[in-house]
C-alpha cells in the first residue's frame, strides 16, 4: 500500500495544490487502497495487487482535463524540497534564533551592567574599594566582554542559514508535505501565541522596576535600569527564538511575511530598520559617555520602536491603497 501511496504522491506533486485537488487525491486514494484490499482478499500477492490498482487508477490525465486544473504549477522547475530538506531547515531556523536570542540578551545585559555600575559609582556606594571613574570603567569592560560573544553569536548564525540561501529564489513542495509543514504550523501556533503574550507583558511591565527603585531614592535609580533591560531581554529572547520558528513555517509555505505582497515591502522597511537602530544606538551611547544620561536615556530605545511601528503600519496602510 505504502508503493501505492507513494504512486499517488508522485502523480499530484506537479498539479496546483488547491481544495478541489486535495479532494480528487483523497477520494482517488479511498477508492485504490479499496480495490487494493479487494485483490489481496482474492489472493493477489502485493506486486499483483498494486500493478494492477496502478493500472485501473493510475491515469488521472482526462479526469484533471475535464475539471479545468490541469495548468501547469507557477514553481515548475524550481528545487523540489523533501522532508530531510524541510526539517533541517526548520531546526536551523530554531537554533539559528536561539543563537541570535542569547546574543540581544548578551548585550542588553552589558548595557544593564553598564549603568548599574555607572550609577553605584556615580553614587558612591561603593567609593571604599573603587573610585566612581573605576566603576564607570568597569561597567564598560563589562559591556565590551558580553558584546563580543554577542557578536560571534550573531555570525555564527548567520553561516548556519548559509546553506538554505537557495531557497530564497524559489523552491516548490509536494502536497503531502506542504499539508504536514501546515499542520504542525497550527499546533505550534498556540506556543507562538503564548511567547507573544509573555514578551509583550514584560515589556509593559518593565518600567515598574524605575519606579519601585526610584522610590528609595534617586541614587537607586540605576537598579531599576539594569532591572528594565534585563526583563527586556527576556522579552527580546522570546519574540526572536519563537518568531525564528513562525518565520520558518511562514517561508516554507511561503505566507505572512514571505508572502508575494511582503517582499517588497519587508524590503524597505528593513533597510530604513538598517538606517535608524543604528543612529539610535549612537544617541544612546553619545547621551550617556558624553552627557552621562544613562538614567533617561533608555527611553530612546521604546520610544524608537513604538514610532518605528507607526511607520510600519502607515506604509503598509499606503501600499494597499496603491494597490487597490
Amino acid at each position: 500500500m505504502d508503493t501505492i501511496i507513494g504512486y499517488l504522491n508522485n502523480m499530484f506533486a506537479s498539479l496546483p495544490r488547491t481544495e478541489q485537488m486535495f479532494m480528487l487525491k483523497q477520494e482517488l486514494l479511498g477508492n485504490m487502497e479499496e480495490k487494493y484490499h479487494e485483490l489481496k482478499s482474492e489472493g493477489k500477492s502485493e506486486n499483483e495487487a498494486v500493478g494492477i490498482v496502478i493500472s485501473e487508477f493510475g491515469n488521472i490525465d482526462e479526469l484533471v482535463s475535464e475539471l479545468g486544473v490541469g495548468e501547469v504549477r507557477k514553481d515548475e522547475g524550481l528545487p523540489l524540497l523533501d522532508e530531510f530538506a524541510v526539517e533541517g531547515f526548520i531546526t536551523a531556523k530554531r537554533k539559528s534564533g536561539l543563537l541570535v536570542g542569547w546574543g540581544v540578551g548578551l548585550i542588553l545585559l552589558g548595557a544593564a551592567l553598564l549603568i548599574l555600575f555607572s550609577g553605584l559609582g556615580e553614587n558612591g556606594v561603593m567609593g571604599n574599594v573603587f573610585s566612581e571613574d573605576a566603576m564607570g570603567m568597569i561597567g564598560l569592560v563589562s559591556l565590551l566582554l558580553l558584546l563580543g560573544p554577542a557578536i560571534a553569536l550573531f555570525i555564527y548564525s548567520g553561516t548556519k542559514m548559509e546553506k538554505y540561501k537557495y531557497m530564497e529564489s524559489g523552491f516548490s513542495l509536494p502536497y503531502p508535505l506542504e499539508a504536514y509543514i501546515e499542520q504542525r504550523q497550527s499546533a505550534f501556533a498556540a506556543t507562538y501565541t503564548l511567547s507573544l503574550i509573555m514578551g509583550v507583558c514584560l515589556c509593559v511591565l518593565s518600567p515598574i522596576a524605575i519606579f519601585v527603585s526610584s522610590v528609595f531614592g534617586d541614587e537607586y535609580s540605576s537598579f531599576g535600569v539594569a532591572v528594565l533591560l534585563i526583563m527586556v531581554a527576556v522579552a527580546v529572547f522570546l519574540f526572536v527564538y519563537y518568531g525564528n520558528i513562525r518565520s520558518a513555517y511562514q517561508r516554507l509555505l511561503k505566507t505572512g511575511d514571505f508572502s508575494e505582497g511582503k517582499q517588497e515591502e519587508n524590503r524597505i522597511v528593513g533597510a530604513v530598520a538598517a538606517v535608524i537602530w543604528p543612529l539610535v544606538t549612537c544617541v544612546f551611547l553619545v547621551s550617556g559617555f558624553v552627557f552621562d544620561q544613562w538614567e533617561i536615556n533608555w527611553i530612546v530605545f521604546p520610544l524608537t520602536g513604538i514610532l518605528f511601528g507607526v511607520f510600519s503600519s502607515v506604509y503598509n496602510m499606503f501600499k494597499k491603497k496603491d494597490a487597490a
